[in-house]
């Protein structure tokens, strides 16, 4: 009834009317003389003359108001849906959209300064630490000596933490690469740099830090004392070792850890650990074989984590795209079944 109402206030258009009125439409003007005398002689063919008329009238009519424009604004305006105070319905969802998509934007810029802070805050606490480690000897010192004994102070300071608690140092080491590790896997995938995921940078570090340098430290020193002979074959063994048995334990635990940090179910983490174990490990092939011949002929045992770390950068990069596009990959499935279900079967009324 309002769209009724809203079509009868209008008035005719200001462009119909003078387009109406240009024509001088015969009217159906008084029977004529001649047209009388007929219906004395014969009333069947003054009816037929009348109905004629009356028909020739009506179409001439019908053709002019299809020959004549009309405003857009009326009709477009009769089919919108009013409220009773007169407000139209689509420019309330229109306004409520504008602020929703105010919303999302406020929340994105929110989240990139909040990212942008941790970054920043993070790099420069870094930075400072290592370029101040001689702040207490500065005192006559130039800046040429200053940044000449920075690398070798600090690395004193390393092995320093190292004798003192080398766990919790290792610890500190991989938790740091990787979330690294993850960052750099995030801006690989194509977002920016300052619009990554918290959360998932979060749960990466937090597996390195928790699992993967307590579990390190004592498999590096597990396997020197499974080899603990001097031959030229042991360093080939090792790397066969650590890229069969050990690779294959840890790709599993950095597997199903992130998914229980995702709350994921024991058989969605069991069907993507089925999934991504073999590719991985001979993905894994093609990079540690290399860098594991450093790893056990040259770099000292307590000093291997470090190096290791060094290698993760690009190995976590790789793990933590692997990881984190199957369980997308998952969610979008599950997703797109619920829609094809819910599609096949509507609601009943």
């Amino acid at each position: 009834m309002a769209t009724l109402n809203g079509i009868a206030s209008h008035k005719p258009s200001a462009l119909v009317k003078p387009i109406i009125k240009s024509h001088k439409y015969p009217a159906l003007s008084p029977i004529p003389l001649s047209a009388r005398l007929l219906y004395k002689t014969n009333p069947t063919h003054l009816k037929l003359w009348i109905k004629k008329r009356r028909n020739w009238v009506i179409k001439t009519v019908t053709d002019d108001k299809e020959l004549a424009p009309v405003e857009t604004s009326h009709s477009n305006e009769a089919k919108k849906p009013w409220f009773p105070n007169g407000s139209n319905i689509l420019e309330a969802f229109s306004s409520s959209s504008e602020r929703g998509g105010g919303d999302d934007d406020f929340e994105k810029l929110s989240g990139r300064a909040i990212n942008a802070s941790i970054v920043l805050g993070f790099g420069t606490l870094a930075v400072s630490k290592l370029l101040t480690i001689d702040h207490d000897y500065w005192h006559g010192w130039t800046l040429f000596e200053v940044l000449r004994y920075v690398p070798e102070h600090n690395w004193i300071a390393y092995e320093q933490a190292l004798k003192a608690n080398p766990v919790l140092a290792k610890m500190a080491i991989s938790g740091i690469v990787y979330s690294i590790g993850d960052w750099i896997a995030q801006c690989y995938e194509g977002k920016p740099l300052f619009d990554f995921d918290r959360t998932r940078m979060f749960r990466s570090g937090l597996v390195g830090f928790t699992l993967h340098g307590s579990l390190s430290h004592y498999y590096y020193q597990f396997c020197e004392a499974l080899f603990p002979f001097q031959d030229w074959w042991v360093v080939p063994a090792k790397v066969v070792f650590d890229q069969t048995v050990w690779a294959a334990i840890w790709n599993s635990i950095y597997y199903m850890v992130l998914g229980f940090l995702r709350f994921e179910s024991s058989a969605d983490i069991y069907r993507e650990l089925k999934a991504t174990f073999w590719p991985m490990l001979t993905a894994g092939w093609k990079l540690w074989p290399f860098a594991h011949m450093i790893t056990y002929g040259v770099i000292p045992v307590e000093q291997r984590l470090l190096w290791v770390d060094c290698v993760e950068l690009i190995w976590v990069t790789i793990l933590s795209t692997y990881s984190n596009e199957k369980s997308e990959a998952r969610v979008l499935d599950a997703t797109l079944e619920e829609d094809t279900s819910s599609s096949s079967n509507p609601p009943q009324e």
